[in-house]
């Protein structure tokens, strides 16, 4: 039985990954003002549009930044992080109101990591298309979303020998800031 709630846990895991990835790229692209025509719009929009779009109707957007999406995104957390601990709590028998409190910083963190895998995943992509193919239609897209995060960067970094090492800052700063959550957010499975 153990194994077939691993496996379960798995595909749920992975189900709402795939939709806060898209869910928090939806909401980098319009922060960054990326047009959309873009390469990947159609399959971020097409994989969100079901939970934006009703969402819109009662999150407004607030300065450049697409609310509903955010919201979304955190209700995936959310929800998955109640399926989890509830079947994690079942062996333990929590109260569902322990369960419905608890899943609150647990959803923020997963969430909080989940963007910030995206955002490493998108400096990786784009500092190796700007070593193998700079001039791909995906560089640029790439590039437009990780300007934000490395330019403050490359005014504090300096380049050695015209390598950019903003990215490996980039990492590491993410990294921290991880370590740090995760030693504040208590493990529950």
């Amino acid at each position: 039985m153990s194994t077939l709630l691993e496996v379960f846990r798995l595909i749920l895991q992975t189900v709402a990954s795939v939709l806060v990835f898209c869910l928090l790229l939806r909401v980098l692209m319009q922060w960054a003002k990326i047009h959309p025509s873009n390469l990947l719009a159609p399959f971020v929009f097409a994989m969100t549009d079901w939970l934006v779009r009703p969402l819109r109707r009662f999150v407004p957007g607030f300065g450049g930044i697409d609310c509903a999406s955010v919201v979304g995104a955190f209700l995936v957390a959310y929800v998955l992080q109640v399926i989890l601990i509830a079947i994690a709590s079942g062996i333990q028998g929590e109260s569902f109101s322990q369960i419905i409190a608890f899943s609150v910083p647990v959803s923020l963190f997963w969430l909080i990591r989940n963007l910030a895998y995206l955002l490493m995943g998108i400096v990786l992509v784009q500092v190796v298309l700007s070593w193998v193919n700079p001039f791909s239609p995906f560089a640029s897209l790439v590039n437009e979303l990780s300007r934000p995060f490395l330019e403050p960067l490359r005014r504090i970094v300096p380049t050695v020998g015209q390598v950019d090492l903003t990215p490996l800052v980039f990492f590491l700063i993410v990294q921290v800031v991880m370590i740090v959550l995760q030693g504040l957010m208590p493990s529950f499975y």
